[in-house]
């Protein structure tokens, strides 16, 4: 039997357990930098294996490390990376599992990949005098938005000592169970927050003529944005430009003068990136300018795209094909949804794939981020053979 079906064979004996903690983890959500009773749980069971645990890591971010009791002091490091966060979601399922914390939701499947990481731990640590390496295990805070990871890398994740390559996963319940995605290069994209505020100049609607119009201008940035991807992009390039929220005045019969636009943009490349920035902004103080009004434009936050290296996707695809079978291991286009695991992948480069959690034979899951969400667990076992397996794979490829 090979290593990679000994790992298999182990996480699938554990498939009840991991259903438990998963399904604890779902009925105790927590927000972003707010994983306080997550990450006590994920810490109290890597202490309970002798592993020395590093708490508080990005605020509420939990590392530990797996490593040969006689390992060298340049031993090889791989990071495993499973993120804890849930949304501000009111569950809609009728689970005896469903969030008791009303308002918030494991809607994106960060349970699974918590209990995930504790099966990966357990596997490994069984083993540590075997692994020619060392195991950085990282569970990480807010991955929704909030820059959880840059926070655990601003806090020394990456250092003391630096890995140097990564692995992680995401289940993903619009692929078929035990499916695996693996390919290099972009998997996900950049994404970036916008917000425009226009300033006006108030008045009664029924003297439009002496009022600056904040409501018309922002109007027609709207408009004008949506030109840029359709007539300044390569049409062979991808963008996105979304404007998710705008608002404005509080009365039926005065002129507001203010708006106030959100959205998002997306992009595979960081000079496409920077491109839809200036343009954005050119825009938006042009038609201003035209309309006799201001504006403020800022871009608070990006996260890069999730770049898999080429030597992290091939060592994933021996060890995926050894799990799941070549047969169901496969690619899809890039998509346009963000992950700060990239933050990750830019500083030690490896690979992010996506694991089906869908049963074929019901129907679709809801998709991610919606109240009804939930996935397969039968996927869960996968998930721990294959990041378990990679980290061997990798450990002993380095050696």
């Amino acid at each position: 039997m090979t290593i990679y079906q000994t790992l298999k064979a182990e996480a699938e004996a554990l498939f009840p357990t991991l259903v438990a903690w998963r399904r604890d983890f779902h009925q105790h959500p927590e927000l972003g930098f707010q994983e306080v009773r997550t990450a006590g749980v994920v810490a109290d069971h890597l202490r309970e294996l002798g592993l020395e645990v590093s708490t508080g890591v990005g605020k509420t971010g939990v590392v530990a490390m797996i490593e040969n009791d006689e390992a060298a002091n340049d031993a090889p490091i791989v990071l495993l990376r499973f993120d804890m966060d849930a949304l501000p979601i009111l569950e809609q399922n009728d689970l005896p599992y469903r969030s008791r914390n009303d308002g918030v939701m494991h809607a994106c499947g960060h349970d699974g990949h918590t209990a995930i990481g504790m099966g990966v731990a357990q596997l490994l640590t069984k083993r540590r005098n075997e692994l020619p390496g060392r195991v950085k295990l990282v569970f990480q805070p807010a991955e929704e938005g909030l820059g959880g990871a840059l926070a655990m890398i601003n806090d020394g994740a990456l250092t003391e000592p630096k890995p140097t390559a990564a692995f992680g996963l995401h289940l993903w319940s619009r692929l078929p169970l035990n499916q695996v995605v693996v390919q290099s290069g972009p998997l996900w994209a950049t994404a970036g927050k916008f917000e425009l505020i226009v300033h006006g100049r108030g008045g009664h609607g029924a003297v439009p003529h002496e009022t600056v119009d904040a409501v018309l201008a922002a109007s027609q940035i709207v408009v004008a944005w949506q030109s840029i991807v359709a007539r300044n992009v390569d049409p062979s390039e991808t963008a996105v430009i979304s404007v998710c929220s705008f608002n404005s005045g509080e009365a039926y019969n005065i002129i507001a003068a203010q708006a106030k636009l959100l959205g998002t943009i997306r992009s595979f490349d960081d000079k496409m990136h920077k491109f839809l920035q200036q343009r954005m902004t050119e825009m938006a103080h042009g038609i201003c300018q035209a309309y006799g009004a201001t504006c403020e434009i800022s871009f608070p936050s990006d996260c890069p795209a999730t770049i898999n290296s080429v030597a992290g996707a091939a060592l994933m695809q021996t060890v995926a094909e050894q799990i799941v079978g070549a047969e169901q291991v496969t690619q899809i286009k890039p998509m346009m949804v963000a992950e700060d695991m990239s933050e990750f992948l830019n500083r030690a480069p490896g690979c992010f794939i996506l694991v089906g959690a869908s049963d074929p034979a019901q129907p679709m899951h809801s998709p991610h981020h919606n109240p009804t969400f939930d996935f397969d667990e039968r996927m869960l076992p996968t998930g721990v053979a294959l990041l378990a397996g990679a980290a061997v794979a990798y450990l002993q490829e380095q050696r």
